[in-house]
């Protein structure tokens, strides 16, 4: 079946991560999750181990909790950021990061109010080895998170690629239930968009971050 090209790249490149543009007070269906979570586990998988998972949270008090710790977290972030920025005031990433921040703090204000979170795990634990076992162990599961954010975008929903409230997994993984031999990765808050589409990013240009054949050779 022959594809719609302009379709399908307007889809991968304005699927965004939405803070700012979720609609908190319409509710989404659970058959619209569902479908987007079989079209997701379509994805690559190592080996086909298939031993991903995905926990759907809709219960308000457990949204709620959870939106507290994610909170903590973000504030923690922004005092004392891991890798401090180092753009140049003329790179395109500086002139974003005030929009960005101001979104990102956004979001983490009004996580809890996204009617679902949709939490991507993987059997396993990455502190049990190398570099190799933790890109195998991502790369198994963290494409079905993108597909699914795919699959939400052409169904009018909205979501954002969110990982802080890892610093809080243990937390997290007792008030729902995850066994310690799971590994939490990304936590996506899901709702309807506002709002009738995006636009592509602002992104540096690929061909200036593209290596062909040795490191530092353009083409």
């Amino acid at each position: 079946m022959a594809l719609d090209l302009a379709t399908v790249d307007h889809l991968l490149t304005t699927t965004r991560s939405v803070r700012k543009r979720l609609d908190f007070s319409r509710p989404v269906e659970p058959a619209v999750i569902e479908r987007c979570l079989e079209i997701a586990f379509q994805s690559p998988t190592g080996s086909n181990q298939q031993g991903w998972s995905a926990l759907v949270v809709t219960d308000p008090a457990k949204r709620k909790t959870i939106g507290e710790l994610y909170l903590k977290s973000f504030r923690d972030y922004v005092a004392n950021p891991p890798v401090p920025p180092t753009y140049g005031s003329d790179d395109i990433r500086a002139r974003q990061l005030p929009r960005v921040l101001d979104s990102a703090n956004y979001l983490a204000e009004h996580m809890h109010e996204a009617p679902v979170f949709v939490i991507f795990c993987i059997e396993g634990r990455v502190e049990q080895g190398g570099v190799l076992l933790q890109a195998s162990m991502y790369g198994s599961v963290l494409p079905a998170a993108w597909s699914f954010m795919l699959a939400a975008r052409a169904r009018g929903l909205g979501s954002a690629w969110t990982t802080l409230h890892l610093t809080h997994e243990q937390a997290v993984a007792k008030l729902l239930g995850i066994p310690d031999t799971v590994t939490q990765t990304v936590l996506l808050p899901v709702a309807y968009y506002t709002g009738t589409d995006f636009k592509p990013a602002t992104r540096i240009p690929a061909k200036s971050i593209t290596h062909w054949d040795a490191w530092g050779t353009r083409r």
